[in-house]
Formats: structure tokens, C-alpha cells, sequence
């Protein structure tokens, strides 16, 4: 039985559960990119698609509306997969498990996909109607936005006539986001070499940290598993002799990590002193975040190991997560309060070669972001590492003129009696690609309000999505 049958706006709240029985994370869109084509061609609707499971749904105008300008709106159709520690959910052949909660949509023990199911289901539900006074439409679904928006980068732009482009990616009702941080992946590898075992061995395990998203919430300064896991490993290797086993986590690079797991190898004499030292830095840690980190947890248990890195591998990999520099690295100085560059170190693994770490760096000046990865080459180039820039996109700046934004602030002030805010936010929107593309368009990004998105916490405010799609069809009526 359907979970979300009596929701209002009813259709996209259909079509939001329909996709989500359809598994759609980063790299695995092709399923929901031809429920999409199939959605088209059942309707007679106009649709292409290409290699990267982009696809471009045509509308006409409605009555009256023939021959208005073109208006694009555009989501992603794929989501980033976060599931608990003990979930049996498999994101590539499971749908998800709905429920209602506190007036929002969540998920059961994963997260929900809201970023950006949402926009698939409102645009599916106008594209369906029959009775919204809408300008012709050009729907834009594309894929693998949050893994270096991959679609956005293979799109051709000649598939779009409009010149006017609603992104439907923002996560705060209320605001209407006119510009964001460009960014790039940055994967730090350094060669490691293994022996043999020889002492007692122990495995470190840091979890239950709250996580999220990478831009829009680094300035709340939660724990990331890895720097934590980096000043532990540093304390501990200062106070006596150690080797690392492994160390491994993380979910994804633009998701603060909530966990961190390592195996050391320490002296037999030393092992009650290498415990009762990870029992104090839970104390401390504890001590301060306060209230930020609830589920903050430090584990440590005996283990089995075959074989270690050596002293001077394990050396290096400790150096490198204990010195990287990870978070908020500056705000902006004509917007109080706003982010303008960090990084997020989001995944960490293992292998028989290499430890590779992953970060996500994000900036709104060009200048500071190639700083920073002229700091991280730098850094990586001290320890004998490898540095490897990738899926860099640009900043999305303020266009000072705009007829897309004029409309949606009349609209909403019409609506709602007080004007919307504008801002930039910190965090990556495909709009930055498409205007790289095309400086000519005209780009507007707003939402309903999602809360938590990237953890297993995220949730999807009720009526914030009825007031959202309201306005966006008060948008389209206005748009003529």
C-alpha cells in the first residue's frame, strides 16, 4: 500500500514514491532515466536522451501560452546512498522504505533521495497535467549530479531552446539561490608497503557522528570521522610506538564523514595504555561537542592481523590525516556569515598499494580554490604521496539582471506578502555548468525544505513541498 496516498499535492507525492521504488544512486541512473522516456512516450510527449541518461522532456504551451518563452526546469535523478551502520538495504536493487514522521517524508534507515527526488516528481506531475496554465517547457532530468555532475558536463546544450532555467536543487523554503561555489575532487594517494604482524593487534572504530551535507552544513563544524581519526592515530603514535593494519570510510566525498575505522598494531606492554588513551580522547571529544555530536561513539576491541604497514607508510598516512586541512577555510567578506571556501576529506580506503583519501574542495573565487589545491599537492608532495585533481566545475556568479529572478520575487511576494530571500549558497549547483556553457541563460534555484540531506537523518518538510510546488505553478502561469 502507498505510503504517501494522502499527501497533498497528491500527484507529486505519487510520482516521488514511484521513483523511489526505482534504484537511483550516482552512477546507477540508467533504470529511472528510462522510466522517464517511458513516462514521455506514453503521454506523446517530445524526448531525448543520451549516453549519460540525460533526458529532455518537451511540453507546448497550454492556451493562450503557445507562444510565451520557453521556460527549462531541471533536476538530477540520482541520489547519494547513506544507509546505517546495521542496514541490509542494497541501494543498487531496493527501493526505499517510506514513512511519515513529524509532519516530513523520511526514510527507513537510509537516506531519502528528497535531493533531488523531488524536482523529478514535480516536473513528472506538471508534466502530466492537463489542467496548469503553463509556457512551453523544456523538463531537463540529468544524472550523476552528485558525483561531479556528470550529466551537466556531457549535456548538450543545443538539446535547450529555452533561455530561462528554474534548477529545482535548493533545500530552504524561502530563498531563491542566484549563485553557488564552484569546486573539484581531490584524491590523495600514498603508497604504502606491508610486513609481518608482530605484536597486538587492535581495531578502532569512530561512528555515530551526525554527518551531512558537505556545503550547505560545513559551517556547522561537526565532527568529520577522519580528522578525528587523524588526531587519535597522532596522539596515540606520540605517546608509543604503532603500525596501522587498514583504515577505511566514509560514504561519499560530499558527505561530512560519520564514521572511520582502524586497525593498529602496538607492543603487547603497551596495549592497556594505547585503551585507556582512546578512552580518554572519547572523554574529551565528548567534552567538546557538547550537544553537537549526540551518537558520538570511540570504540576499540582486540582483532587478528596478518600484516602492517611499515613503521615509515604508517608514518606517513598519520601525518597526512592529522595535517590536512579539512572544513571551513574562509567565509566571505561582503556576506556575513557565508561560506566561501572549505573542503570535506570524505572518503578514506585501503587498498594492497595505496591509501587514498578523498576530499571534496568548494569555493566562490576561482583564486582561493586553486589555492587550495595548490596546498594539498603541496602537502601531499611532502609525505611522497600522489595528488590528483578531478571533475573540477566553476562558480555560478550573481547575475545582476535578471527577468527569471524579477518574476519569482513578484511572484512570491504576491503570494506571500513579503519578499524572498536571495542568496549564493556554498555548496555545488549544475547551474554553474550550464552557464559555464551558456552565459546567455538565466538561472534561478529554489526548493521546499529538506533537512539533513546526504545522512540517514534526511527528511522532506510536508507542507513545505505543497507551498513550493504552489509557487512554482504560480511561477509558470506568471511566465508569459
Amino acid at each position: 500500500m502507498a505510503v504517501l496516498s494522502e499527501l497533498e499535492p497528491k500527484q507529486v507525492f505519487y510520482y516521488f514514491e514511484e521513483i523511489c521504488k526505482i534504484p537511483h544512486g550516482s552512477f546507477h541512473t540508467k533504470e529511472i532515466s528510462d522510466y522517464c522516456v517511458k513516462f514521455a512516450r506514453e503521454r506523446n510527449l517530445e524526448v531525448l536522451q543520451d549516453e549519460a541518461d540525460n533526458v529532455l522532456i518537451r511540453k507546448p504551451g497550454t492556451e493562450g501560452y503557445e507562444d510565451s518563452e520557453t521556460v527549462i526546469l531541471q533536476g538530477h535523478l540520482d541520489m547519494v546512498c547513506v544507509k546505517t551502520a546495521d542496514s541490509a538495504h542494497d541501494f543498487k536493487k531496493d527501493g526505499l522504505k517510506l514513512k511519515i514522521q513529524d509532519g516530513c517524508v523520511t526514510a527507513v534507515d537510509t537516506t531519502l533521495g528528497g535531493d533531488d527526488g523531488i524536482a523529478v516528481a514535480m516536473m513528472l506531475a506538471i508534466l502530466e497535467s492537463r489542467d496548469i496554465p503553463h509556457p512551453p517547457i523544456e523538463a531537463l532530468f540529468t544524472s550523476d549530479e552528485e558525483v561531479g555532475m556528470g550529466g551537466a558536463g556531457a549535456l548538450d546544450m543545443n538539446w535547450l531552446t529555452g533561455k530561462m532555467l528554474i534548477n529545482i536543487d535548493s533545500e530552504e523554503e524561502g530563498i531563491l539561490t542566484a549563485g553557488c561555489a564552484g569546486g573539484f575532487r581531490f584524491d590523495t594517494s600514498i603508497p604504502v608497503t606491508y610486513e609481518k604482524a608482530e605484536g597486538e593487534a587492535l581495531a578502532i572504530a569512530i561512528g555515530g557522528l551526525t554527518g551531512g551535507h558537505s556545503g550547505c552544513e560545513i559551517h556547522k563544524q561537526r565532527g568529520n570521522a577522519h580528522a578525528l581519526m587523524g588526531r587519535l592515530l597522532n596522539h596515540l603514535r606520540r605517546q608509543m610506538p604503532l603500525k596501522l593494519t587498514d583504515i577505511a570510510g566514509g560514504r561519499a566525498d560530499n558527505v561530512i564523514a560519520m564514521e572511520s575505522r582502524a586497525g593498529v598494531l602496538v607492543d603487547p606492554k603497551d596495549k592497556e595504555k594505547c585503551i585507556g588513551l582512546i578512552r580518554k580522547m572519547e572523554e574529551l571529544w565528548r567534552e567538546e561537542f557538547g550537544e553537537d555530536e549526540p551518537g558520538l561513539s570511540l570504540d576499540v576491541a582486540e582483532r587478528q592481523a596478518e600484516r602492517t604497514f611499515t613503521g615509515q607508510d604508517t608514518d606517513r598516512v598519520i601525518a597526512y590525516l592529522s595535517a590536512m586541512p579539512n572544513g571551513v577555510i574562509g567565509f566571505e567578506r561582503q556576506v556575513a556569515g557565508q561560506v566561501e571556501t572549505s573542503l570535506n576529506a570524505g572518503v578514506v580506503q585501503t587498498t594492497d598499494e595505496a591509501v587514498v583519501i578523498s576530499h571534496l574542495v568548494r569555493s566562490s573565487i576561482e583564486s582561493r580554490k586553486a589555492e587550495l589545491k595548490e596546498r594539498l599537492l603541496a602537502l601531499a608532495g611532502l609525505i611522497g604521496a600522489d595528488g590528483e585533481a578531478r571533475d573540477e566545475y566553476p562558480a555560478w556568479n550573481y547575475r545582476k539582471e535578471s527577468k527569471l529572478r524579477e518574476i519569482m520575487v513578484k511572484v512570491y511576494q504576491d503570494l506571500y506578502g513579503e519578499k524572498p530571500q536571495i542568496m549564493t549558497i556554498h555548496a555545488g549547483l549544475e547551474c554553474g555548468l550550464f552557464v559555464g556553457k551558456n552565459p546567455e541563460l538565466d538561472c534561478i534555484s529554489f526548493g521546499p525544505e529538506l533537512l539533513d540531506v546526504h545522512s540517514v537523518n534526511e527528511r522532506m518538510n510536508i507542507g513545505s513541498v505543497e507551498r513550493s510546488y504552489n509557487y512554482l505553478l504560480e511561477v509558470l502561469k506568471t511566465a508569459r
